[in-house]
């Protein structure tokens, strides 16, 4: 099962939680797709990186979506020659969750020769002519080969600089020149790991489980000052991807995400942030999904 829909299985679990809040969130999520046929981001422009969120929440909410204009806005991207790498990898992952069959061949592989000019010695970064490739580069373009449903090239460089990335106390950094290791960043590699069949180190599940709050959520980093969304969501999904029992963390970690929900329907990245979008409203329905279970 791919990442998109290994993650998207677990969102639609959201709604056990949310009852009949569930109806808020998925009217707060259309609320967010402009008439021309993305989603907004924060600024209230369309934008790729905001329109995975959207679509991938209404999925989850099981809510009709207007596929014809999406569809419309995504073609005027092409191959997307014209994007950067995080935006490249959002309009495969858009294609994917809206119409798989929608791209042809060639235009799957133009998309994939995109991502190469990101290739950074082993691995993958998002700015092109890097030495080395950084953790969320090698997650997402290893998921968007999932979304165009073509090989990753050279998997066994991939791991290697994955491998490069482990830090000695079991988390992984982003980036070899910043050695501090991330809660996002060891989720991804938890991620990663399981999907490539890879050997995982023992210690990074313990190291992520340091990262975490006693009464409440996940630190984005051990000494973080206060807990966020993606954090939490992500770490509760690469912690139960490892076979790691939520049950002890349960109650907390909901109370926590509750915290961040607005009667409006979407929900906070964290507890200072005063602005709803359509992530970390989709990374509110991935941590639910996982503590319904």
């Amino acid at each position: 099962m791919s990442f998109r829909l290994e993650m998207l299985q677990v969102a639609r679990l959201a709604p056990r939680v949310l009852g009949e809040s569930a109806d808020l969130v998925a009217a707060f999520l259309r609320s967010r797709l402009l008439d021309e046929g993305g989603f907004m981001n924060r600024e209230g422009k369309a934008d790729l990186y905001y329109t995975v969120f959207g679509i991938e929440g209404l999925l989850a909410l099981q809510q009709d979506l207007p596929k014809d204009s999406i569809a419309a806005w995504l073609r005027q991207f092409g191959d997307g020659r014209t994007l950067d790498f995080v935006h490249l990898c959002c309009l495969a992952r858009s294609w994917a969750a809206l119409d798989p069959s929608a791209l042809s061949v060639d235009t799957r592989q133009a998309l994939a020769a995109h991502l190469e000019f990101h290739r950074s010695g082993t691995g993958y970064h998002p700015a092109p002519g890097r030495d080395q490739g950084s953790a969320y580069g090698c997650l997402l373009a290893c998921a968007a080969y999932e979304d165009l449903a073509l090989p990753v090239p050279d998997p066994t460089g991939v791991k290697a600089c994955m491998d490069d990335l482990l830090c000695e106390d079991g988390g992984w950094t982003n980036e070899k020149k910043i050695l501090l290791a991330n809660a996002p960043g060891t989720a991804a590699a938890l991620a990663l790991y399981r999907s490539m069949h890879w050997d995982l180190p023992a210690t990074s599940i313990s190291w992520l489980m340091n990262c975490r709050q006693p009464d409440s959520g996940f630190l984005a980093f051990p000494k973080a000052p206060i807990p966020d969304l993606l954090s939490t969501a992500v770490a509760l999904h690469g912690l139960s991807g490892a076979g790691v029992d939520l049950g002890a963390i349960k109650e907390p970690s909901l109370d926590f995400v509750d915290s961040l929900w607005n009667a409006e329907g979407g929900f906070h990245g964290n507890w200072t942030d005063h602005t709803l979008d359509c992530e970390y409203t989709y990374y509110g329905l991935l941590a639910l999904g996982h503590l319904s279970l």
